[in-house]
């Protein structure tokens, strides 16, 4: 009994779990308790701070990150799997996630809707290379016979990792500013990025899981 009980405390603290997998939940964790921060204020920031935002352009920002995510996706998937191996998929993952962790860099330049349009296309864009890449990786990866385990211990970490961040997104835009939380938004997701360069030596020239 304590011996499953100490196999199932270590999954919840990622040392059970192979070593792709483990980085790849951190980085997640990072980028998207990052991004947690601006998504409850998101549109407050665009009302108040763009000139001529209002509800309407709330909207169609979300419709083109939505859009452009959503019909390069596939192209971006089957490109990505056209070629042999793993190297192109973590080189899609890492430069995708380095741009996703530019965008809050940039709603600090935007002024105007036509502007905030184009980073919404940019994220589109970066979002479309980086979850097909993010998934086939995690999915070869993943250890055998606990795959249902490490999805809910990756959704678990991520989901409580957002529920932090959405409490504090709004506190800390009202006490220190937007463009205070964009900045560190952005190194946070920077730091989460990073963390991708501990898969790469296990990334193969063919579809080859890895051991731990």
């Amino acid at each position: 009994m304590n011996l499953e009980k100490q196999k199932k405390e270590s999954y919840f603290t990622l040392r059970n779990i192979n070593t792709v997998v483990r980085f790849l939940t951190i980085s997640d964790i990072l980028i998207l308790s990052g991004f947690g921060l601006i998504s409850p204020i998101f549109a407050v920031f665009i009302v108040d701070i763009i000139k001529g935002g209002n509800l309407e352009v709330v909207g169609i920002a979300s419709a083109v990150y939505l859009l452009t995510r959503s019909l390069t996706q596939i192209p971006a998937a089957a490109m990505v799997d056209k070629i042999k191996g793993e190297k192109d998929d973590f080189w899609s993952l890492l430069i995708g996630s380095l741009v996703f962790s530019l965008v809050p860099l940039a709603y600090l330049f935007v002024s105007t809707p036509m502007e905030l349009y184009f980073v919404q296309f940019i994220y589109g864009l970066a979002s479309a290379f980086t979850y097909p890449a993010w998934l086939a990786i995690f999915t070869r990866h993943i250890d055998r016979e606990h795959e249902g385990v490490e999805w809910g211990i990756y959704q678990t970490l991520v989901d409580l990792g957002g529920a932090a961040s959405a409490s504090l997104g709004g506190f800390m835009a009202y006490r220190f500013g937007f463009s205070f939380l964009f900045v560190l938004v952005s190194f946070i997701s920077f730091i989460g990025s990073f963390f991708l360069f501990g898969i790469y030596r296990k990334m193969r020239i063919g579809y080859i899981i890895s051991k731990r």
